[in-house]
């Protein structure tokens, strides 16, 4: 299982920058809904397409391995 750690990214954004960005404020910055990054951010088997992975990333100031984990369990 892939796991999305949208959480932990946008922890690591906040410590380097040092500011806290929140659902709202990346769904403004990136123009994906707000809900679905509740959902990314909260169930672990949601599927979200590769362009928002990308678009995250990019956001995020991330590599796509800080984002996803793979995990050999089901959660």
């Amino acid at each position: 299982m892939i796991v999305i750690k949208l959480r932990q990214a946008m922890d690591s954004y906040a410590e380097r920058h040092g500011h806290r960005i929140t659902y709202q404020d990346l769904a403004e910055r990136t123009g994906i809904a707000k809900a679905t990054l509740e959902a990314i951010g909260s169930r672990p088997n949601y599927n979200p397409t590769l362009s928002t992975i990308d678009t995250l990333c990019r956001c995020l100031e991330c590599s796509v391995g800080e984002l996803l984990e793979y995990s050999s369990s089901d959660r």
